[in-house]
């Protein structure tokens, strides 16, 4: 039972040191150069944002009744 405490104890402590406070280059580094034609390097936040295309959108097409299956020329038995 105090093993049981300790670990959840300690399991606590560990998900309360996360940071809040906006990001920042460690001191003596910068963030990146500016990429190709842009003016100004983006900022911390600006590099930490993903595109659409990196993260696209789920597409789930829900069958609404039992279908049959076309016939696939590349689902041939093993040798």
């Amino acid at each position: 039972m105090m093993r049981i405490a300790v670990c959840l104890a300690g399991a606590m402590l560990l998900a309360a040191c996360g940071s809040r406070a906006p990001l920042t280059p460690p001191a003596g580094a910068n963030l990146p150069v500016a990429p190709y034609g842009a003016a100004v390097p983006p900022t911390a936040d600006e590099l930490l944002r993903r595109e659409a295309l990196a993260a696209p959108e789920r597409s789930v097409e829900l069958r609404r009744r039992s279908e049959e299956r076309q016939d696939d020329p590349f689902d041939l038995p093993p040798e």
